[in-house]
């Protein structure tokens, strides 16, 4: 294994110029510190995954695949707004282990996914479908008819 320590943030690699007003370190500040956990390799939230997606569109719909392992399909929420479409789910897992009535070992995580994106178009909502197998959530998003452009005529 290789580790790479980075002493700087790649923002101030970036920068064109020196910033020589007070204004302009602030929004420079503001932006390192806005940034620093993503440029570092940290997550806000340890329990909290992104779900890997598989996207592909057709003529009708798009198809979706998203990698949930471990989630229960009554603890998935599929939510879709417009072209928005946001993706929650939540593992919870237990290992006890007990000798007669006494418990010797107890262990408990919990993991929880989310993940949000912008399709193309619009979704008809009203018959997407979602199913789920194998810890993969396979959705059926319909793209929303009646958008198409109209020709005015002038009188």
């Amino acid at each position: 294994m290789n580790l790479i320590r980075r002493g700087e943030s790649p923002l101030a690699a970036y920068r064109p110029g020196t910033v020589e007003d007070q204004f302009g370190r602030m929004v420079e500040s503001l932006f390192q510190s806005f940034f620093a956990p993503l440029s570092q390799g940290r997550v806000l939230d340890p329990n909290l995954a992104l779900p890997r997606l598989d996207v592909s569109e057709t003529e009708q719909a798009f198809e979706v695949q998203a990698e949930l392992p471990g989630v229960k399909k009554e603890d998935i929420k599929v939510a879709i707004d417009g072209a928005r479409v946001t993706i929650e789910g939540e593992c919870q897992q237990g290992n006890e282990q007990r000798q007669g009535e006494q418990v010797v070992y107890s262990e408990r995580s919990t993991r929880r996914y989310q993940r949000s994106f912008t399709l193309p178009s619009e979704v008809d909502d009203a018959s997407a479908a979602a199913r789920l197998e194998n810890g993969i959530l396979m959705l059926t998003l319909p793209k929303k008819q009646g958008n198409a452009a109209r020709r005015l005529t002038i009188q």
